[in-house]
This record gives structure tokens, C-alpha cells and sequence, in this order.
């Protein structure tokens, strides 16, 4: 079989394809890399302010039912969100089910609950 000028540049550019691909994988050390989700990773965007939200959006929080949510109104203005549980508002299990879920904002609420200095 005669090889032609072609053929070899045929084979020429088959060889540096294989040989590109082969130094082009990387190594597997057999380590798998698994990234874990936390709480503070994953944010979600909609969150409850705990000092504004009427009765019935803490409602829909899981955990709080009607009494709870009527002590967390009751319990109004809250710094910070841990303070639900310092106030003794919730159990801590029912604070770990929705702490990624509310936020308690200083606002135009907070200022409300303020009493009239005259």
C-alpha cells in the first residue's frame, strides 16, 4: 500500500487529536467533592419581617399557629430574631424550622410601639 502525502498528513492529524485529548483529561483521585447547603448559603429572598407582617402571613410560617402568632404580634418590637426565643415568644425546635424565613427589620413599626413622651 503506498502512502500518499494525504494519508499521512491524514494520520499526522489523527495522532495530535488523540494525544491533545489524552493530556487534556484530568486525573481522578477518586475524591468526590460534595458541596453542602447551609443555612446561610441558600437565602430566601422572601422573608417574613417579624416587627410588620400581619397575623395571618406568621401564620403561614411552619410551626406558628394562631396562639403563637398572636404572642409574636403581642411581643412586638423585636430586635433581633433570636430575641423569639429570649422573650420565651417560641420554642427554640419551632425557631430553627423558620429563623431562614423572617427577618425583624427597625422600622416605622418599631417606632409605633413606642410610648408618647409628653
Amino acid at each position: 500500500m503506498r502512502r500518499t502525502p494525504l494519508h499521512l498528513l491524514v494520520l499526522w492529524v489523527s495522532v495530535c487529536l488523540v494525544a491533545g485529548s489524552a493530556f487534556g483529561q484530568t486525573r481522578d483521585t477518586g475524591k468526590q467533592t460534595i458541596r453542602k447547603t447551609t443555612a446561610k448559603t441558600k437565602k430566601n429572598p422572601y422573608l417574613i419581617d417579624i416587627n410588620s407582617a400581619p397575623k395571618i402571613e406568621l401564620m403561614t410560617l411552619p410551626g406558628i399557629g394562631d396562639a403563637d402568632a398572636q404572642k409574636m404580634i403581642d411581643g412586638r418590637p423585636y430586635r433581633t430574631k433570636s430575641q423569639l426565643v429570649q422573650k420565651n415568644i417560641i420554642p427554640q425546635a419551632t425557631y430553627e424550622k423558620i429563623a431562614d424565613s423572617i427577618s425583624a427589620k427597625q422600622g416605622t413599626n418599631a417606632a409605633k410601639k413606642r410610648p408618647a413622651w409628653r
